[in-house]
Formats: C-alpha cells, structure tokens, sequence
C-alpha cells in the first residue's frame, strides 16, 4: 500500500507532468526591456557658467508608479487594443500556459501578470521587464508597446507636474490683475468725477495762482499808499481803481483759500481736503495693486522657468530584445519544484496514516 501511494502521489503526476512538458506544452520566447524614471534639472545660464549644473538621479516615487501602472488593467487595456492579446497568448495545443476561451479583462490582466514579470530594485531605481509569447516576435512587440506607453505615461505625469506649478502662480496673477484693473477704475471714476486728473497738480497750481494775487495785492497797495502820499484825493480815479483792484484781488484770494477747505465759496462742491485725502487712498491702492501685479508676474515667470528646467524621461539601458532561443517554459525546474511538491504531500500522508496506525 505504501508502494502504491508513492506511485499514485510521487510517480504519476511526475509522469504526467514529464509527458505534458516535453510532449504537449509549446515553446515560449522572452524579451527583455529595462528602463529607469530620470529626472532632469537644467541649471540657470550663470551656474551653467559657473560650471554649476545638476543632473539628476531616479525618483523612487515615480519608479513605484510606473511598476504599478505595468500591472494594471490600464496598461493591459490599451496593449490588447493594439495587439491583440487574446490572439498572441491563445494556444489551442497548450492548455496549461495558453490564456483559454476567457478573454474578458480580467482574464487578460491574471494571464498578463503569468506572462509578465516586473522586476524592480527600489535601492537603484531600475525596472526589468520580462515578456514571454509562443512567437518571439510577438513578444518583441508587447515589450516594445509596454514601453511607449510607460515613456507615455511619465510624459503625462511630468506634463501634470508642470501644470500643477504653473496654474497656482497664473490663479495669483489672475487675481493679482483684476485687484489692479478695479483700483485703476476706481481712479478714473474719481477723475471723471471731479474733472481732476491730479489734486497734487492742481494744488501747485492752485498755490501758484494765490502766489501771484498776493503779489499783485501787494503791488496794489504800494501803488494806493504812494498816490495817498502825494496827496491824490480820494475821490480821484486813480485811487479808486486801484481801491477796486485791491477789493476784486481780495475776493479772488478769499475764494481760492476757500477752495482748500470747502468755505461758503464752495459750497456746491466737495472740499478740496476731502478729494484729495479721496485721490491719496485711491493712488495708494494703485501702487499696492501695481506692485502685487508685478511680484505675482515674476513669480508666475520663476515657477514657468522653474518648470521648464524640471523635466521627467524614460531612459532605457536595454532595449526590448528578440528572442532566437526559446528559454520557456522551464521544463526541468517546473517538474522538479512539481516532483518536490508531490513528495512532500505523500510524506505527509504517510505520516498521518502511520500515527493513525500507531494510536489504535
């Protein structure tokens, strides 16, 4: 009984196992690829002369998503779409090691992960992919597929990254414009308003003018006190024209001054003081808006220089090769793990069937 267990346990599936791997299961090719996620940094023109420059190494975060993305029904989807996966890995003559009648996603992507093995070493950054197929060719082309679309898919995510950096600095210019759009109406809406373009202007003007009066008053008044010294009488016209002249300077004098602070002479308009307290707040905000305006573009300019000297790329350092010897499947290791398996599973049936024996 122990001899027939060993032969029905051991030595069958052994032979069966011997029979369907020599005999029956197909020839498979492999092709190899490896590539590694490089990160760029392309130094400013004074460090490039100052002999300055980085180039970069892998980025870790980077490698682990393209290994995950080499697994996934994404990948898988988009290859099948250009190759036809069902056809290059459907084998009527090999059941075992041919994907089957099942040719839904999800029956692509378990036979895909069979089919192809990702290694990678997180310590360096390299990712080592190998793709088997019943035609070396046809693994060739999966291989070569599988890296477009990885070089495909760090492209976009170096593309993201870009946008990411630039859209934050564009939202700030954006509304660092629109704050300066509103304060410069605000401006001319006052200007509109009062027919001032600059109160500051306008008062050194204003001043001027009551400079000049002042000094046609004074001019005036000497001209009356020398006629009065001569003894011209009063009811002289000289004398009364420059006593009217005096009296129309001083009214001129009197309405101007109280131009500045809203006096009886202004009162259908706004006090001087006031508009130009008004025109003072709406000119600060102004310069505040302009400078907000100006540091927001040179840091939108940073982040768009910042961006362009960041670049991610796939770089190769083997590419997808063609198979002239078919290596796979390998038949003495696969009957020995499956002969080793076998053995084990009847030892251990033994065993029990002897300390089953020994307790009665």
């Amino acid at each position: 009984m122990l001899m027939l267990s060993f032969v029905l346990c051991v030595g069958l599936p052994t032979a069966l196992s011997t029979f369907y791997l020599y005999v029956i299961a197909d020839d498979q090719y492999a092709s190899t690829v490896g590539f590694s996620v490089r990160k760029e940094e392309i130094s400013s023109g004074i460090e490039i002369l100052g002999n300055i420059t980085e180039l970069s190494g892998s980025s870790s975060s980077d490698t682990d998503i393209l290994y995950e993305f080499i697994r996934s029904h994404q990948l898988v989807r988009i290859v099948n779409e250009q190759l036809d996966l069902a056809r290059i890995y459907t084998n009527k003559s090999d059941p075992v090691f041919s994907l089957g009648d099942d040719t839904r996603i999800e029956a692509l992507v378990d036979h895909w992960n069979r089919m192809v093995k990702v290694f990678y070493d997180s310590s360096s950054g390299l990712i080592e992919v190998r793709v088997l197929a019943f035609d070396p060719q046809d693994a060739q082309d999966v291989a070569q597929a599988l890296f477009e679309e990885s070089s495909l898919m760090i492209n976009e995510l170096s593309a993201i990254a870009r946008e990411d950096a630039m859209s934050y600095a564009e939202e700030d210019l954006g509304r660092a414009v629109d704050k300066l759009k509103v304060a410069r109406q605000a401006k001319l809406e006052f200007q509109n308003r009062t027919q001032i373009v600059d109160p500051q202007a306008d008062i050194q003007t204003r001043m001027g003018l009551l400079d000049s009066l002042n000094r046609q008053l004074a001019e005036t008044r000497i001209d009356l006190q020398t006629l009065r010294v001569q003894g011209i009488p009063e009811n002289d016209r000289r004398v009364q024209d420059a006593i009217n002249r005096i009296e129309t300077i001083n009214e001129l004098i009197e309405q101007e001054r109280a131009s500045f602070g809203g006096g009886p002479s202004r009162t259908d308009q706004e006090a001087y003081s006031d508009l130009l307290a008004e025109y003072e707040a709406l000119q600060v905000e102004v310069e505040f808006a302009q400078q907000s305006y100006l540091s927001a573009q040179a840091a939108r300019d940073a982040a768009f220089a910042e961006a362009q000297r960041q670049s991610r790329y796939l770089a190769t350092h083997i590419e997808p090769t063609l198979a002239e010897t078919a290596e796979y499947p390998k038949r003495f290791q696969l009957l020995a793990m499956l002969t080793g398996l076998a053995f084990v599973f009847w030892s251990i049936l033994a065993l029990i069937y002897y300390s089953l024996r020994d307790r009665r």
